[in-house]
């Protein structure tokens, strides 16, 4: 049994900015890689990625959308575009995953949140997850993300924590401070669990997790957990749960490490004359399963609108 995780918020609600504001510095709002606006931005991706788990991965049992007292409406689109019977759909509060780390909360902050993805109530031991931005684009099986003893299947390389430490110095981000980068918090991860020379640094498209690796791992470690969901903005001193996870199997080889060449496509707006269109024309002919569609806010309403439509006809759905 594989269940998915989808972490969600639509940083447009008027209720969600206002708590957002609430607790943000101007700094932190200053940066995009802490709590700038295209961190929270919503253009509907939670129903491309729910749609394309339906349609490509009918064999999960059951989705999970991680929310901060929201709802996407995610029973209407289901019951029109998959009148046959779609995948059981369910709402996890951060109330819910926090329990018992309430002080913790109110969290706009990616990485906490993914920390705790794994207490979701009834979540199988095998689990998928997703941030909203990322989608299926053909046909995928169990055997893609788990062996058949759970093993889980992870997709990218291997990258070397002395040089990663080095760029690390290089980086500032918009307010002087240190940069919040995704490489960076995975490294922490990595060294965290133990690593010295090499890490795995899992492709920036789903996750294949044990949900009891992270149970066992945060039970005999509370302090590693509390310290990680303690901030409600990204810091550049947490680290990407995920990587701990996959550094802690790896070190007992239960990892199935693949290369993600050909397999995921990214895709991400950039201020350049005819980028968009390019890559449009790449995604048309892309073959491969995976798709991360990042920070499309920030595309022009006229590319984001040809984007959708390819979506809408590539998963045969209404939007």
């Amino acid at each position: 049994m594989i269940d998915a995780v989808i972490t969600w918020v639509d940083g447009n609600d008027p209720r969600h900015r206002e708590k957002r504001m609430k607790y943000a510095s101007s700094g932190q709002l200053m940066s995009n890689d802490k709590a700038g606006e295209t961190r929270y931005a919503d253009l509907g991706e939670i129903f491309w990625c729910v749609a394309s788990l339906n349609r490509y991965a009918p064999w999960l049992h059951k989705i999970y959308i991680v929310t901060d007292e929201q709802n996407p409406g995610m029973d209407s689109f289901l019951e029109r575009n998959f009148p046959d019977g779609h995948i059981p759909v369910e709402i996890v509060d951060h109330k819910v995953l926090f329990r018992g780390y309430e002080d913790s909360l109110p969290t706009f902050n990616s990485v906490s949140i993914e920390s705790m993805t794994w207490r979701i109530p009834g979540l199988s031991d095998c689990f998928l997850e997703f941030n909203d931005d990322l989608m299926l684009l053909a046909p995928v099986a169990p055997e893609d993300f788990f062996l058949p003893d759970g093993t889980p299947v992870v997709y990218g390389g291997r990258s070397s924590i002395i040089w990663d430490k080095f760029t690390r110095l290089l980086k500032r981000d918009s307010g002087g401070g240190k940069a919040v980068t995704t490489k960076g918090l995975q490294m922490n991860a990595a060294m965290l669990a133990g690593a010295r020379l090499s890490y795995i640094r899992p492709a920036h498209s789903q996750k294949a997790l044990r949900r009891d690796v992270y149970e066992e791992y945060f039970d005999a470690h509370q302090d590693v957990l509390r310290r990680n969901i303690s901030h409600r903005f990204r810091d550049a001193s947490q680290y990407v749960p995920t990587v701990l996870q996959y550094t802690l199997l790896d070190s007992q080889r239960r990892i199935d490490l693949r290369p993600c060449d050909g397999k995921l496509f990214f895709f991400q707006p950039k201020d350049k004359s005819g980028y968009f269109a390019r890559k449009m024309e790449q995604l048309r002919s892309f073959k491969g399963p995976f798709a991360c569609f990042n920070s499309i806010d920030l595309a022009s309403e006229e590319d984001r609108r040809t984007l959708q439509e390819w979506i809408a006809s590539k998963l045969n759905i209404t939007l």
